[in-house]
């Protein structure tokens, strides 16, 4: 399964930049989107951010169409760039028939060789997209990189099988990638192709193409009339304005100066939902905030790469009493307005197979907290009001990234809740970049980030106890049991086993408590009243911006 190992720090969600200012929104046929900083690239190679993936994915489609189904809380799949596609009796091999109307911008026929192409080139090592090392169910070779003749069998150039190797679990989600114009990428020496000229000129296939790309500005996508997704009523243009400052960007809302914002701080929902013109929209349950306790010893693992137990945090058992010493509904309901919900494990209640819904929250308790720490040696022996231990205070630093109101807010509560229980703890707050280098390099005792959950779920890059495999998993977890479920769930097996193994899972992180699994933050989507047919679901809100339709 196609994982995000390469470029996990883009779910990262350590830091909530925002959008900045222009005229009004006088043509009627285009919808302007604001965005809070540049994209880098266009490239779906080498696209990191959320905004530039959602871009890029417009320009690029995949073999399939992905939408969120509430009522079975997971995905449905749909076709897009394939017509259909049957599995083998054995499922060890897809096959696939593509539509055949499918073109790019300078009139090339899209074919089954663009596909075995984009497979080969994102799997390159010469090239590092953010796909290398991530594609695990097709035939491998030592680099690394796809083996195309293993793995491909062509039967016409609108016609493949795509053969998986017997020892992983496959799925179509696995080939899910944006498909890239081989005729234009093969006359690139790979080694150039993120500063290739080409990726500012780019020979698409999606709904919409690039119009004009100015930096620091905004991006104009104009619809593309030879697309097979093209309709008369979709929007003509969409455009990406970057507008830097978040109340700059609310106020281009109100002025009609933009169509659509994301990310919504809760204090404006109130208001902006009393505006007749504005719709206001909340999708909860993919981003969770965490306080992650570093479970093994920092200065240790920096001179020896050797792993030893955290003094102050490798025991579960404190991890748990330092859950329960913590008030996450106080968060909630003050700042958040109780718009979130307490977060129980890396599984949101939106997937609603997976979630072991037997798990309940450890709530607030502070005598409970104590009761442990007491029961596990930790005392004020010398009245100084920090609990101790063979001579060491129980206090450290809680780091998180600069320029988080929720997150700052978050630190004060839990300051003075650890305070009440016998436990120090100081806050440093860092820039975004110095901060995603002490999560990587494993250096903090104590931080505060968020994920964004990847769509299907994935737990190994995150969970798993060897840093190679799991490069995400930045507090050191290591747990043999969990460990073997993870490798159970790349075998092939039966849906009701994943289910059931998914479920364990949940149960071993919610007792080992490697991190405080905080809340899951909502996100409010706010657009102008103009668009219609929109749908704000888990697995995006421009995903299917080519079915809108505006009304003046």
């Amino acid at each position: 399964m196609i994982s995000l190992n390469r470029f996990l720090f883009v779910s990262l969600l350590i830091s909530l930049l925002f959008f900045s200012c222009s005229e009004q929104n006088s043509n009627k046929n285009r919808i302007i989107i604001g965005i809070a900083t540049d994209i880098q690239t266009l490239n779906p190679l080498f696209t990191i951010s959320v905004d530039e993936g959602s871009i890029a994915e417009l320009l690029y489609p995949a073999l399939f169409d992905f939408r969120w189904n509430y009522e079975k809380g997971g995905l449905d799949i749909f076709p897009m760039i394939a017509e259909s596609w049957e599995w083998s009796e054995d499922s060890l091999s897809l096959n696939i028939k593509l539509r055949n109307d499918v073109a790019w911008t300078d009139g090339e026929k899209l074919t089954t060789g663009d596909i075995i192409f984009s497979f080969d080139i994102y799997s390159d090592p010469v090239v590092q997209s953010r796909l290398y090392e991530t594609i695990e169910t097709l035939f491998m070779n030592e680099d690394n990189s796809v083996n195309l003749e293993k793995s491909f069998t062509v039967i016409s150039p609108s016609e493949l099988v795509v053969h998986f190797t017997p020892d992983k679990n496959p799925s179509m989600f696995d080939l899910g990638i944006p498909i890239i114009p081989k005729h234009i990428f093969e006359k690139i020496n790979r080694k150039e192709l993120a500063e290739s000229d080409k990726n500012y000129e780019p020979v698409t296939s999606g709904p919409y193409k690039l119009l004009k790309w100015n930096k620091n500005q905004d991006i104009i996508l104009t619809s593309n009339k030879e697309s097979f997704l093209y309709n008369s009523e979709m929007p003509e243009q969409l455009i990406f304005k970057v507008v830097p400052d978040y109340t700059s960007r609310i106020n281009q809302l109100e002025k009609k100066e933009i169509d659509l914002m994301e990310k919504v701080k809760t204090e404006d929902v109130k208001s902006l939902g009393q505006n007749k013109n504005i719709v206001v929209k909340s999708t909860t349950g993919r981003e969770y905030d965490y306080i992650g306790w570093n479970n093994i010893n920092v200065d240790i693992y920096q001179s020896e790469k050797r792993f030893e137990p955290n003094i102050l945090f490798g025991n579960p058992e404190i991890r748990k009493a330092l859950t329960y010493a913590i008030n996450r509904k106080e968060i909630i309901d003050e700042y958040l307005l109780s718009y979130a919900e307490i977060s129980n494990g890396p599984v949101p209640s939106i997937f609603k197979r997976e979630i072991n819904s037997d798990l309940e929250p450890l709530e607030y308790n502070p005598d409970k907290a104590k009761e442990i720490l007491k029961k596990n040696g930790w005392k004020d022996t010398n009245n100084d009001g920090t609990i101790d231990k063979d001579g060491t205070e129980f206090s450290f630093i809680l780091s998180i990234p600069t320029g988080n109101p929720l997150r700052e807010y978050a630190s004060t509560i839990i300051q003075n809740n650890l305070r009440s229980i016998g436990i120090e703890m100081k806050v440093e707050t860092y820039e975004l970049g110095l901060f995603i280098d002490k999560l990587y390099n494993r250096t903090m005792d104590a931080y505060m980030a968020a994920w964004f959950i990847p769509v299907p779920l994935q737990f190994k890059p995150y969970w798993h106890s060897d840093p190679d495999i799991a490069p995400a998993n930045f507090v050191s977890y290591r747990s043999k049991e969990a460990d073997d479920i993870l490798a159970k769930l790349d075998k092939r097996i039966s849906e009701r086993d994943y289910i059931s193994y998914v479920r364990q899972f949940q149960k071993i992180l919610y007792n080992d408590q490697p991190v405080t699994f905080l809340y899951w933050t909502p996100n409010f989507t706010a657009y102008s009243n103009r668009i219609s047919n929109i749908e704000i679901s888990p697995y995006g809100v421009i995903s299917h911006c080519w079915e809108w339709k505006i009304t003046n």
